[in-house]
């Protein structure tokens, strides 16, 4: 029997709301069971560290297909998805966001700083992706605090080998 760590490392991709809590999720379960824990972040996900961004993740209703209205707090409506063309209206990504922003406030699910910040605090370390940081134009002072680094694919790689990798 090994006496090693089991590791697990996320890469974050996307920088929509509803993308962000499947990495926060699954990370903060994996430090409660004694897991280590590291975030990638990558293109869009980036936007859950960038200070001007994070608290402004929106939910994109439109091409969303799995999004029902009942997931949204709407009741009455347990099957009922949203229609494209609805999707499509001026500040529907914004109802749908205050939607899913109350409904995660109702559960008592953190906001996506908060959580990122108990991740850090538990022990996970964050790292953004440098090939993205240079396309976007940004350095290490944009992301929040907690991001450790800025480093290449190919360190990230490096720093998780043996880890289970999963993408998002």
């Amino acid at each position: 029997m090994t006496t090693e760590n089991r590791h697990v490392a996320f890469i974050c991709s996307k920088g929509d709301l509803d993308m962000a809590y499947p990495a926060l999720v699954m990370g903060w379960a994996a430090l409660g069971n004694g897991i280590d824990v590291t975030i990638f972040f990558t293109f869009w996900g980036m936007d859950m560290i960038r200070k001007s961004r994070q608290d402004h993740l929106e939910l994109a209703p439109v091409g969303n297909t799995a999004m029902k209205l009942s997931m949204m707090g709407i009741k009455g409506a347990d099957n009922m998805g949203i229609p494209n063309f609805l999707g499509g209206l001026p500040g529907m990504p914004a109802v749908a966001t205050k939607l899913m922003k109350d409904k995660m406030h109702e559960l008592g699910v953190p906001p996506v700083g908060e959580y990122l910040q108990m991740l850090v605090d538990g022990g996970a370390k964050l790292f953004a992706c440098k090939m993205s940081v240079d396309m976007m134009g940004l350095k290490k002072e944009d992301f929040v605090e907690g991001v450790q680094d800025i480093v290449t694919a190919s360190d990230f790689m490096d720093m998780t080998e043996g880890a289970q990798i999963i993408f998002i």
